[in-house]
């Protein structure tokens, strides 16, 4: 049989397969603000937005995004531009989370820094503090994991940005200050995590507020 002449067969195109397609950050990010609005709203509980927002910086796929709000009125938001009176970024390139450790010892961040979109603070007979009255949000959302082991991780934030937080306290304390910012483009902070034995505090620094974002990065960037 003369393979030649045999007619060939057209390859099926793959058809459109978004559920499979990697998430981006602007992806993620989207959807984070859904599930803000959600919680604003009182369409979430701060417990729910938390699990949720978590499951989002999880997400490797568009698909495991979208039932994260399939049962919110997402459809207005999904299509609205990112653009925002903030000047958030520019983000770096995508890495591993920052990691804050204090074994037997203390670690601080504070003052004028990059805030990237997540940080791993752990304490065991040490204490952590970070100190956001000062950074510069590279995102609207930022995650900050907290695990304190006979120590504390103490965290401040500015009184005008959006502070949620989900934990557990074993023999010892979680505490995290709901806020809401009135602004609905302003940073988001969720703190999660546990603590045995220690403290875990998130609270706003009274006094310290985060001016807008793009006054602050052209005064940072010197434009």
């Amino acid at each position: 049989m003369d393979l030649e002449k045999q007619p060939q067969q057209p390859v099926a195109p793959a058809g459109p397969a978004p559920a499979g397609i990697r998430a981006s950050d602007a992806d993620r990010d989207r959807i984070a603000d859904i599930l803000r609005e959600a919680v604003a709203e009182g369409r979430l509980t701060a417990e729910e937005h938390a699990e949720r927002v978590e499951l989002v910086y999880r997400a490797k796929t568009v698909g495991e995004l979208g039932p994260l709000v399939q049962d919110l009125p997402a459809g207005g938001a999904t299509g609205r531009p990112a653009a925002s009176p903030y000047a958030y970024g520019p983000e770096g390139p995508s890495g591993p989370a920052e990691n804050l450790v204090a074994v037997f010892s203390s670690s601080t961040r504070k003052g004028r820094w990059r805030v990237g979109g997540r940080t791993n603070a752990f304490s065991l007979f040490g204490s952590v503090e970070i100190d956001l009255t000062e950074a510069l949000f590279g995102q609207r959302l930022t995650v900050i994991n907290a695990t304190s082991i006979f120590g504390s991780v103490e965290i401040r934030v500015p009184e005008n940005i959006s502070l949620r937080g989900s934990g557990t306290g074993i023999f010892g304390n979680f505490e995290v200050d709901t806020l809401e910012s009135t602004d609905p483009e302003a940073p988001v902070v969720v703190v999660n995590g546990y603590s045995v034995f220690g403290n875990v505090e998130a609270k706003p620094k009274r006094g310290k507020l985060i001016a807008n974002l793009h006054d602050q990065l052209r005064k940072h960037l010197g434009r």
